[in-house]
Order: C-alpha cells, then structure tokens, then sequence
C-alpha cells in the first residue's frame, strides 16, 4: 500500500472508531488520521497474532482490522486519560 492508501485508510478507520466509541478523545484530522493508521498496524499485528491473516492492501479485511485497533487504541487513551 502506498502512503496515501494508509492516509486514506488511517482517516476512515479512526472516523468510525471516533463515531463507533463516542466521548472525550482528542480532536482534530490530523489527530484522526494518527489513530487511524496507528489502530491499522495495532489491528494487523493483533491480528496476525490470532491468526487472521496478514494484512495485503485496501479491503474489508484490513479496515476492520484498522478500526478495531483503532478502537482498542481510543479505550487505552480514555483509561489513562481518566486517572
């Protein structure tokens, strides 16, 4: 994948991670963008790791993989942001 397909894919991962887990996360595209393809390469090495496959381009597969790090990403920000 290109870098404009992990920009691309980095901005639609963490806009539905944002809108999947609402609440106080830290705002901004950029910001979005980050979680986003920070999730994606969390949500392939998990799931590598369990087996699902590796992570080859742009497809069903890889963003929901992204979205779900993406997730788990936003929950690990909201546990420690709320200490």
């Amino acid at each position: 994948m290109g870098i404009l397909s992990w920009v691309i894919l980095g901005l639609i991962a963490g806009v539905l991670a944002k809108w999947i887990l609402p609440g106080a996360q830290p705002g901004g595209i950029i910001i979005t963008i980050i979680v986003g393809i920070v999730g994606g390469v969390l949500g392939g090495y998990i799931g590598t790791h369990l087996g699902l496959g590796t992570v080859h381009g742009f497809d069903l597969r890889s963003l929901l993989l992204a979205i779900g790090g993406a997730v788990v990403l936003l929950l690990l920000y909201q546990m420690l942001s709320s200490r």
